[in-house]
């Protein structure tokens, strides 16, 4: 067997396994019960999924100019991916949209108890 063949077929392997686990991160979000699994689901299995699909496309394709942009797809699915899970689970926090009882730890409940007990001249944020 050639190591183009074995490409292939290792490629093929990769694109199966990731696909897989981008469906299951689509089931994830209309299953879960709350915003936090929901999350969970968005982020994690749905990026090594893609990564995984990168993978087998590069394992395919072999050229040069192919490979630096699935590179740059992956790095950029790496970079945005945790920002935009905090940025939601921040934003359902704010709104009340999670049930604090399933929190071990409320660690943003605690800064901002802590900012709001700052006078407005101590706190360099406020804008008051």
């Amino acid at each position: 067997m050639s190591w183009t063949a074995l490409a292939d077929v290792v490629g093929a392997v990769c694109m199966l396994a990731g696909g897989l686990l981008c469906l299951l991160a689509g089931i994830g979000m209309v299953r879960l019960p709350d915003v936090l699994a929901r999350m969970h689901a968005a982020t994690k299995p749905q990026s090594f999924g893609l990564l995984l699909v990168l993978l087998g496309a590069g394992l395919w394709l072999r050229s040069l100019i192919d490979l630096c942009t699935l590179l740059l797809v992956g790095l950029f699915q790496l970079l945005t991916s945790p920002v935009a899970a905090h940025m939601v689970g921040r934003a359902a926090y704010r709104t009340g949209r999670l049930d604090r009882e399933d929190l071990v730890r409320d660690e943003l409940a605690e800064a901002l108890r802590a900012a709001a007990d700052q006078g407005p001249e101590e706190n360099p944020r406020s804008t008051g």
